[in-house]
């Protein structure tokens, strides 16, 4: 299976590669960038890739230097003669701007998408898109995997008496319903406005929450406002306790301070996105295991279905 598999990784998810090496048994492939005084820089393959399957793991978060890292990669794989390059983007990054909320704005998710198959990538393997229909913004399969596979044996371990799934939003309800129907427990929503990007302004609860243990369930946190306000409101009417679980750990500006703050006892995240704050109650799980069986899946030809438990 690992004859003429070759994994490399961009600069900021050598973390996730060498574990998803480790679960594969290969080791991670050599790969050097070289930056120049101006801040461009060039990628180069310290090894032959010449009629190699090739998976490039790399989280496309903020700065768009980890997008641009990927791009040259696909790039450089081609130019050397790859049989196959697939980017393993565990984020996938500026998937919020998935339509045009306002006139004159770009939708940034398309613009990545293209740019990505414009470098010449024939396969894409992400998790938990802001938005399931983003697929369809790729000319390339896209495998799409999902956490629930990581999140859902964690819950299960916490062995909560009065579970109860809480989606911090409306458009969060279809993700909160499916593990609300595989735990067969109720589920409440929140009802939020918004005075512009990152700020929530109102929050009404949808459901009742007093005495249960309640699960808050989102595909990231950026400044936590969201989160922190649901977790406090749901406290607030009765709950006995209130986590949340999040697939991608942005967690920028005052989102530390915002959650250890707040009424929650834990904040759950996988690891595709490294986490670098100093949060007490921040805690990943990884997805090593689940892109490496994927990656070894692909490379069979078998199917990636009866990895997906939501």
């Amino acid at each position: 299976m690992n004859a003429n598999l070759k994994v490399f990784c961009g600069t900021k998810s050598t973390y996730l590669a060498e574990k998803i090496c480790k679960e594969l048994g290969v080791p991670l492939g050599k790969l050097e960038i070289t930056y120049f005084s101006d801040g461009e820089f060039e990628v180069c393959y310290q090894e032959s890739v010449r009629n190699c399957d090739v998976f490039l793991v790399q989280s496309t978060f903020p700065s768009s230097d980890n997008l641009m890292e990927l791009l040259l990669m696909i790039d450089a794989a081609k130019r050397a003669s790859a049989r196959t390059v697939n980017a393993v983007i565990p984020y996938f990054g500026w998937a919020r701007q998935d339509r045009k909320s306002k006139p004159r704005v770009s939708i940034a998710a398309k613009l990545v998408a293209n740019c990505l198959s414009a470098a010449g990538v024939n396969r894409v393997l992400t998790m938990d898109l802001h938005a399931d229909q983003e697929q369809g913004f790729f000319e390339v399969p896209v495998d799409h995997l999902y956490a629930s596979s990581i999140m859902v044996p964690y819950i299960q371990s916490l062995n909560l008496k009065n579970l109860c799934i809480a989606s911090p939003d409306v458009g969060g309800s279809k993700r909160a319903s499916s593990y609300a129907k595989y735990f067969d427990c109720p589920i409440v929503i929140g009802n939020k406005t918004r005075a512009r990007a990152n700020v929530v302004s109102t929050m009404t609860l949808i459901g009742d929450v007093k005495d249960m243990d309640v699960i808050i369930l989102d595909d990231m946190v950026d400044t936590a406002g969201t989160i922190t306000k649901a977790a406090d409101l749901i406290k607030a009417q009765g709950a006995r306790s209130v986590r949340a679980i999040a697939s991608h750990c942005i967690m920028s500006g005052p989102a530390d301070e915002r959650v250890e703050n707040s009424a929650l006892e834990e904040m759950i995240f996988t690891d595709s996105i490294p986490y670098t704050g100093h949060c007490s109650k921040v805690k990943q799980l990884t997805v090593a295991s689940l892109f490496a069986e994927t990656i070894r899946r692909e490379r069979n030809n078998e199917s990636i279905s009866d990895l997906y438990l939501l």
